[in-house]
């Protein structure tokens, strides 16, 4: 199975450096490195994975964990982030009727060259098709597939996870509150409110998270931990936690004693 030195090798070999260039334009000492590639290193410094990352000019999350990299140069405006997230609330019903609405509207704007009376012709036969889909999607509703209610109940842990100094997570201060019932947020245990700036941009002071119970993440993931009775919510780096926020440095796990991971991030619940 691949790991980080298989694709730090990846990257050298596709830009043709040799350890000494790639020493160089890292600036990593070349016994360092040598080491690193030659899988001596355990825990290499998370400075060093990014200095790599800078001299082969690929992210720390492709080297780190594998996720492919984003090569479409497409930049999201607020309005569309909130429209993904919004359609990966959605079920699979939910999903399905947005991208016919997407198709038949694509559809639209693209006859929008054609003849009056064509394009008249053509938005009867679309609008009898929007009639219809909701009948006919609710008519298969994808046989032996779980049906499930709108809403559902999820307790909220009062006391809030940390997303920048870690705070006790206590089990037992939390109140219920209802969440959408989707594919996604079924998988959902608990929910956590965070504090502090240390996960934005992505995560915000007073964003409440979907929490999956679990006792292991994938390097990459989002998670909670408990560091000697700390909770943290932040990125898994296999041997730290790092955050989002470039201003706050990774919590290596080696400085703790007891390091217990409590639960993977689904998602956060969208603000009113």
């Amino acid at each position: 199975m691949e790991n980080y030195i298989d694709r730090i090798k990846k990257k050298k070999s596709e830009r043709r450096l040799t350890n000494e260039q790639l020493a160089g334009k890292s600036g990593i000492p070349l016994g360092t490195l040598s080491k690193m590639l030659a899988g001596m290193s355990d825990s290499p410094k998370l400075s060093n994975i990014v200095a790599l990352c800078n001299a082969l000019d690929c992210s720390v999350e492709y080297i780190v964990s594998g996720t492919p990299e984003n090569t479409n140069n497409y930049t999201l405006q607020d309005e569309e982030i909130s429209l993904i997230e919004d359609f990966r609330l959605l079920d699979s019903w939910g999903q399905n009727l947005v991208k016919q609405v997407l198709s038949m509207e694509s559809e639209r704007v693209g006859a929008a060259a054609v003849s009056v009376e064509e394009s008249a012709s053509s938005a009867k036969k679309r609008s009898a098709r929007v009639l219809q889909t909701p009948a006919a999607f609710s008519a298969r509703r994808y046989a032996g597939e779980e049906v499930r209610t709108e809403k559902r109940q999820i307790l909220l842990y009062d006391m809030p996870v940390s997303a920048g100094v870690g705070i006790y997570l206590d089990a037992d201060a939390a109140t219920s509150i209802q969440i959408p019932n989707t594919e996604k947020t079924h998988e959902a245990d608990y929910a956590l409110r965070i504090r502090g700036n240390s996960m934005e941009p992505k995560f915000h002071n007073e964003d409440i998270l979907l929490v999956e119970s679990t006792d292991a993440v994938e390097v990459g993931e989002l998670g909670i931990f408990l560091l000697d009775g700390e909770a943290f919510f932040k990125v898994y780096g296999g041997d730290c936690l790092r955050s989002l926020n470039p201003e706050y440095g990774p919590i290596p796990l080696k400085d703790y004693t007891d390091v217990q991971c409590k639960g993977r991030v689904i998602t956060r619940l969208k603000r009113k």
